[in-house]
This record gives C-alpha cells, structure tokens and sequence, in this order.
C-alpha cells in the first residue's frame, strides 16, 4: 500500500515539475534573447553616435538593427525547434508503432523500468500494465525518455517569443541613447546597458542554476568590450571622414 501512495503521489508531482522545468526554460531563453537585444543595438547605436551623436543616423541604425536582429532571431529559432520538433515526433511515433506491434514485450520493458526504480517484481509488474491500459503510450514516453506527447514544442511560439525577447531588450539601449542631451548620449548608453546586462545575467544564471555573481560579471564585461570596441571604431571612421 505505501509503494503504491508513494507511486502515486510521485505521478501527480512529475507533471508539475516538468510544467515548471518548462516555464523555468522559456523563461531562461526569454532572458538571453532579451540580452542579445540591448547588446546588439547597443553596439550599433554606440557605433554610430562614435561618428555622430545626431538622433536621425542613431534612430536609423538602432530601428535597422532592432528590426534586423528580431526577424533574424525568429527565423534562427524557428529552424532550430522545427529540428527539435520533428525529431521529437518521429521518437513519439516510433514508440507508437513498437506498441502496436510488440504489446507484451513493451510492457515487460515498462515493468522492468519500475523495477529499477526500486518497485518489487509483482508491485512494478501491475503498475506497468495498469499504466498500459490507461495510456501506454503516455506511459513509454514518461518513463523511457521523460516526456509527454502534449509537450512537443512549437517553432511558431519559439519564433514569436525570440523576436519580442530581443525587441523588448532592445528598446533600452535605444531610449537611452535618443533621450538625453548630446553630450550625456554615449555615457548614459554605457551605463544603462552595462546595468541592464548586470542583471539578465545574473537572472539568467539564477534561472540556469548557476552563480549570478560570475554570470552577470562575464556579461558585463563582454558588453563593456562590445561598445568600447564599437565606439573606438566609429570614432575612427568618423575621424577618417568615412
């Protein structure tokens, strides 16, 4: 009887914590398209205000490069999930068509499973075809490679949520290169990007499992070297009269 609460009870919190392994990922990945935002249109804004800090040329480059970088992440995530889909489908099926032609070799398979988990040789045996009459399927999936056949991922949801990830970290190095004064542009962009990767780093190492300290230091001084670079460069182009 405790075997099977205990199984039991393991069942209902396994689809939880998939749910919210899943939503932790998307979340995950948000952050970094978020980042790759503020430092790519950071780059280019701080380029050009290198050559020139008038708004027109800033507000043009930084909208190309928004748009550019957004239609460019979508279609880099959508190819990406559509492999990753495709793959997890064909896995899905393969299961189907070994169930329907192998029935009782895959329940000794599922049984064998639940043995390994520590259930006794009769308590893993009636699991094993209790879960087969309910959904075997389901049952494989969860067991042999921990997941689900609702969860196949979307490229079109991957797609979306990529482009407004990097718009959204975009939009910052944007504002706060066209709303200062002149003279403040270029220090306020460093700042408020610097600060901005400060935290998406650490929230992306938190989120991953990782030191946020170390994360949002190697982020910051990535970015930092990304705009110095990128400004050293405009000034020179600028002063070559390029």
């Amino acid at each position: 009887m405790e075997s099977e609460t205990s199984l039991q009870a393991h069942a209902d919190a396994e689809p939880q914590g998939k749910d919210l392994s899943s939503r932790l990922n998307w979340l995950r990945a948000g952050v970094l398209g978020a980042n790759d935002g503020i430092v790519s249109v950071a780059a280019i804004v701080v380029g050009v205000a290198g050559v020139s800090v008038a708004p027109g040329p800033i507000l043009t480059a930084g909208m190309a490069g928004l748009v550019g970088g957004a239609v460019s992440m979508a279609l880099g995530e959508y190819v990406s999930v559509s492999s990753q889909s495709d793959s997890q489908r064909a896995v899905i099926e393969r299961k189907r068509r070994e169930l329907a032609e192998q029935p009782e070799e895959k329940l000794s398979e599922l049984a064998r499973a639940y043995r390994r988990k520590g259930l006794s040789e009769d308590t893993a045996r009636t699991v094993a075809e209790e879960l087969t009459e309910r959904n075997a399927l389901e049952a494989h999936l969860s067991v042999d490679l921990h997941a689900d056949e609702d969860e196949v991922v979307n490229p079109w949801h991957a797609a979306f949520a990529s482009a407004i990830s990097f718009t959204l970290g975009a939009i910052l190095p944007l504002l706060a290169i066209l709303l200062p004064p002149e003279a403040w542009r270029v220090p306020v962009t460093f700042a408020a990007v610097l600060v901005a990767l400060a935290v998406t780093g650490g929230v992306g190492a938190h989120l991953g499992g990782g030191s946020r300290g170390r994360a949002a230091l190697r982020v910051v001084i990535g970015g930092a070297i990304a705009l110095a670079f990128t400004f050293l460069v405009g000034r020179l182009l600028g002063a070559a009269g390029v």
